[in-house]
């Protein structure tokens, strides 16, 4: 594979921070914040899409290790309807052993790689523009996912929204800036995951505290976007004037 430097840059930002221990889902504050996520986007599909969702078409752009996409699978998503893009090669062999091979992977620059023009019900990112800090490559990727998904469909996003001041390999996104990389969207946003240095701490004292805290809105440091992209104009017919 030819040198990249945005995925060099990457993968040596992505090994500065890797901890296995930190990001286990064998600690109580990483289960329930994953767990937390995924009932706020279980409540989305299901009013989009009631209790059969086998025929939707998802795209996750920076799919990791392909954790999302196995969720996707548990809820009904055929395999064959699912892909995935990673930059890092690492971490898409990592996905590609674990998902079945109908699932579509592709290892590349999801700006430089056509994503399928409107051919997505759903491009999803879990945490991929926090990792951009450059705008020109925020833009540009926002751009190739809102060509991708088709009239009608969604933009999935779930970020954190404000800046760490003990990590300047990531940066956060906040919801003014999610409107507008995706300004001709329709938003609805919530706001998900109790701050990880608290959650940390008082799930240290019991993981039950975990939802007490998080309870306190402006705790919870991510936001979850449901952004619809509107349907296509229908052009309206033209009518003669009498006696043509």
């Amino acid at each position: 594979m030819s040198h990249d430097p945005a995925r060099t840059d990457l993968q040596s930002r992505y090994a500065r921070r890797a901890d296995g221990v930190r990001y286990s889902m064998l600690q109580p504050q990483v289960w329930q914040t994953v767990q937390e996520r995924q009932r706020a986007v279980i409540r989305r599909f299901r009013r989009a899409w009631g209790f059969d969702l086998s025929q939707i078409r998802l795209l996750e752009v920076g799919c990791g290790a392909g954790g999302n996409l196995l969720d996707m699978m548990r809820l009904g998503i055929d395999p064959r309807h699912l892909a995935g893009i990673e930059l890092i090669e690492s971490r898409w062999q990592q996905a590609r052993a674990v998902l079945p091979e109908s699932v579509t992977l592709t290892c590349a620059d999801a700006c430089e790689t056509s994503l399928g023009d409107g051919q997505w019900d759903v491009v999803m990112q879990f945490t991929v523009f926090s990792s951009l800090l450059d705008d020109h490559q925020q833009e540009r990727l926002a751009r190739a996912m809102w060509q991708a998904v088709r009239p009608g469909g969604v933009v999935l996003w779930y970020d954190f929204t404000v800046n760490n001041p003990q990590n300047a390999d990531v940066r956060g996104v906040a919801v003014r800036r999610i409107r507008e990389l995706f300004s001709e969207g329709d938003f609805e946003v919530e706001r998900l995951t109790l701050a990880p240095p608290l959650a940390r701490r008082v799930c240290q004292w019991h993981p039950s505290l975990y939802d007490v805290f998080n309870a306190i809105p402006w705790w919870r440091t991510h936001c979850l976007a449901w952004i619809t992209k509107p349907a296509a104009l229908t052009t309206p017919a033209i009518i003669s004037p009498p006696g043509a």
